[in-house]
């Protein structure tokens, strides 16, 4: 069976083409792009202010409920809600989009919040102190402390999207997710394994992108282990017990 997924992954035949594996892997980059845009101009604007303002928390409980919606069942829903007032490749490209979106605006609104709320009320207390503005305490000090967990919600996010894009094939849509169902049902059980760890190289390859992101983007400061700054800074005790030289 591992030979023949192989076999399937290294074919010419299965990278050529509209149906090929690089077709099929722009396709999956472009819809998770597109979500993730979407996804990010809805969250992050609003987790900013909730984090901020401590208002409207109730929107980050209400965007975490979201979650619990079956994702598959909210697909074939939307698509039969929206699909015939739509026509072309919007058929399946909205339904799906607006599905994702869903998906992924929780982990992004609840690490921006979490962020922001987190910073130390000592430092915005400096910030105000030195004449900085609302804004400019929210942009110059806020934002810069809650980067880690804004990182967080979008490396999840990320997982997420590129994972659950996989079943939008079964309304049609294109990606790596469609090797996985085709394969099923022709019984091509290597294209369909072959798929599945497709997009769990992605997933991991993206991982590896997004982390490296932010570790040039996040301030050392913050990126620093806690346990061994405190050890740095923990002065070493000098024994009390009284040595042979004290006894003699």
């Amino acid at each position: 069976m591992t030979s023949s997924i192989i076999e399937w992954l290294t074919s010419a035949s299965s990278w050529q083409g509209d149906g090929g594996i690089g077709a099929r892997l722009l396709e999956h980059l472009m819809y998770t792009a597109i979500v993730l845009v979407l996804a990010a101009a809805i969250a992050i604007p609003l987790g900013l202010w909730v984090g901020h303002t401590g208002r409207g928390r109730w929107l980050v409980s209400l965007a975490n409920a979201l979650r619990a919606v079956p994702t598959l069942g909210l697909l074939f829903a939307l698509v039969l809600w929206l699909g015939p007032r739509l026509s072309g490749e919007l058929y399946f490209l909205l339904p799906s989009v607006i599905v994702l979106v869903l998906l992924a605006v929780p982990p992004l609104l609840s690490g921006t919040y979490a962020g922001v709320e987190a910073v130390d009320p000592a430092a915005r207390d400096a910030a105000k102190g030195v004449g900085l503005s609302s804004g400019q305490v929210l942009r110059q000090v806020e934002i810069p402390c809650a980067l880690p967990l804004m990182l967080s919600g979008l490396r999840s996010a990320l997982l997420q999207v590129v994972a659950t894009a996989t079943i939008a094939a079964y309304v049609g849509l294109g990606g790596l997710g469609r090797f996985i169902i085709d394969g099923l049902a022709v019984q091509d059980y290597a294209q369909t394994a072959g798929g599945a760890v497709l997009v769990a190289l992605l997933a991991v390859l993206l991982d590896l992108v997004a982390s490296s992101v932010g570790r040039l983007v996040v301030s050392p400061g913050l990126r620093a282990d806690p346990t061994r700054a405190t050890r740095r800074r923990t002065p070493l005790r000098r024994s009390t017990a009284p040595t042979t030289g004290d006894i003699a």
